[in-house]
């Protein structure tokens, strides 16, 4: 009896034994897989980074620093300034991020806590189906539709009311002319790109707040607005900061929308009404007349450029999110 039970006790042990190692040759290749699909994404990102790198040496070698502090761009002379795309790249994206923030986060307000829940399934997929519209499609619409109905009467209108150099000397982000094509159309045309990014995201990050927080709020007698805005709000504000983030990046990269909208030309102006240029757009707009090395050399900097700050954003949006998430709610507010 004592021997039966002993070689049960054997036989169970050893079968156990067996499958545990059955398992671990089957974790060595999956774990494998997983490791080299990670490695492959850095390698990627390391490899465009490089060759960006090398490619853009013969400006480097030609320009040196001024190559992003001179403002002349011009293919002819081989005379190589990025400084009036960097400055629109700049001012595009912030004049969207700016505009498109508190309409995102509207719209992801009432979509989480105001929108009934028939509404919410609809409003939230025509919010979802803007972010599948193609930039060109965005590009189109805005030269044929938004910038007359929309963008002339506006900047005609800052124009005339803000842009007056002897009314508001020190603000000169409204003065004239104004042709329509501009960094405020650019800007403007982004905001509407990346609205559904920070809205859908913003949503998904306020309806994971846990509905305790809510009640809580509710019954201590804070009213609808004082919940959203006092808990809800900074409960969930690393991933809204994430949402902003995420929608500072596509701005920053687009391409077609804003090349078709922006002008195209490269000065450097401090009037949003002004044309201009981004990194993107002269990259996709003169590439195809890139005929000498220099001329290539020299958008392929730019390019190292726009990956550069596209990288150093996500480091600083990192080391953001991160900072905020560590607050409490209670502090964050």
């Amino acid at each position: 009896m004592t021997f039966s039970a002993s070689h049960k006790f054997k036989r169970v042990s050893s079968s156990r034994v067996g499958r545990a190692l059955h398992a671990s040759r089957g974790d060595i290749p999956f774990k494998t897989v997983i490791i080299l699909s990670s490695l492959s994404l850095l390698g990627l990102m390391v490899g465009v980074g490089v060759m960006l790198w090398l490619r853009s040496g013969p400006t480097r070698e030609t320009a040196g620093w001024s190559f992003v502090t001179l403002n002349q761009w011009n293919p002819v002379g081989e005379v190589f300034g990025a400084l009036p795309f960097i400055v629109g790249t700049l001012t595009t994206s912030l004049a969207a991020v700016l505009i498109a923030l508190p309409l995102g986060l509207g719209i992801a307000v009432f979509l989480a806590e105001l929108c009934p829940l028939q509404l919410r399934t609809v409003v939230g997929f025509m919010v979802e189906l803007l972010a599948a519209i193609p930039s060109v499609v965005y590009g189109a619409w805005g030269i044929f539709v938004f910038i007359p109905a929309f963008v002339a009467p506006v900047g005609n209108w800052l124009m005339n009311t803000f842009g007056n150099p002897n009314r508001f000397p020190y603000l000169p982000i409204f003065q004239g002319p104004f042709f329509g094509a501009s960094n405020l159309a650019a800007g403007l045309i982004l905001a509407v790109m990346i609205l559904p990014t920070i809205s859908a995201i913003s949503r998904d990050v306020l309806l994971a707040v846990p509905r305790v927080q809510r009640e809580a709020a509710l019954a201590l007698g804070s009213t609808e607005w004082e919940t959203i805005w006092q808990v809800v709000l900074p409960y969930g504000l690393s991933g809204i900061l994430g949402a902003v983030i995420l929608g500072l990046g596509r701005a920053l990269g687009e391409t077609m929308a804003v090349t078709m909208v922006i002008g195209n030309v490269s000065q450097l102006s401090a009037s949003l009404l002004s044309p201009g240029y981004t990194m993107a757009s002269v990259i996709a707009n003169e590439w195809g007349e890139s005929r000498t090395p220099l001329y290539a050399s020299a958008l392929l900097e730019i390019g190292l450029l726009l990956f550069i700050t596209s990288l150093l954003l996500n480091i600083v949006a990192r080391l953001l999110v991160w900072s905020v998430a560590r607050k409490t709610p209670e502090q964050r507010a």
